[in-house]
């Protein structure tokens, strides 16, 4: 029971953040490029209750990967479909990793700080502050959201339906309507199919967690 009370501490800010942002800057980028809709949807807002999707949610806290609620735009409202709708796919992501850096910023400044106060002798303040059990959780939950972001970024970049990626591929390439419905149909299972593969066996096909330490080791190196 701490464990899991723990895991949501240290976990649900991050991921709270990251799916409110992400979808809201798919509604921005939407709404700007001339649709209405996510407007209309009110889904342009940082309000997470209009994003999360609860049972996205719980797959995300259990399992590690999960979804918010789609935001859905009208492509006839688009001034040029296929560069706009890559435009609209490609916000969410980005938002992700804008938002790791941001909070790898903070903490790097943080410390920054720390280092100063150190230089100028006030050894027993830093000591204390360190290692204040509020301080320690803090610390944790920002890296937390650092993690959780850069997850975000990489997954949701992947070029399988339905997830963004592939409507980024989609858009460069000269599908028919047809064909791009039949891809996105199979890729839902796909995707879960290689989720569970993977959590469940030493084969890597997609080495998310990989390119998730690389960045977090180039963020935060310490």
């Amino acid at each position: 029971m701490n464990f899991i009370i723990e895991r949501l501490i240290y976990f649900l800010p991050g991921i709270l953040i990251g799916l409110t942002v992400h979808e809201f800057c798919h509604a921005f980028a939407a709404y700007k490029l001339g649709d209405h809709t996510s407007r209309e949807m009110g889904r342009l807002t940082f309000n997470p209750i209009k994003h999360i999707d609860p049972i996205g949610l719980l797959f995300i806290i259990i399992a590690g990967f999960g979804w918010a609620k789609p935001v859905q735009f009208n492509p006839q409202n688009l001034s040029n479909v296929r560069r706009d709708k890559a435009i609209i796919a490609a916000a969410g992501p980005l938002s992700n990793l804008l938002l790791a850096i941001i909070f790898s910023g903070i903490i790097r400044l943080w410390f920054l700080l720390l280092s100063h106060l150190l230089s100028n002798g006030n050894f027993e303040f830093v000591y204390n502050i360190m290692y204040s059990g509020f301080m320690i959780g803090l610390l944790t939950m920002l890296q937390y959201i650092v993690m959780i972001n850069l997850g975000l970024f990489v997954f949701n970049l992947i070029p399988i339906p339905p997830l963004d990626g592939s409507h980024i591929v989609f858009s460069g390439l000269n599908l028919s309507p047809e064909t791009e419905y039949r891809i996105m149909k199979i890729g839902t299972p796909l995707l879960f199919i290689i989720i569970i593969v993977q959590s469940q066996t030493n084969i890597t096909i997609l080495p998310i967690g990989n390119l998730v330490s690389l960045m977090m080791n180039f963020l935060m190196p310490f």
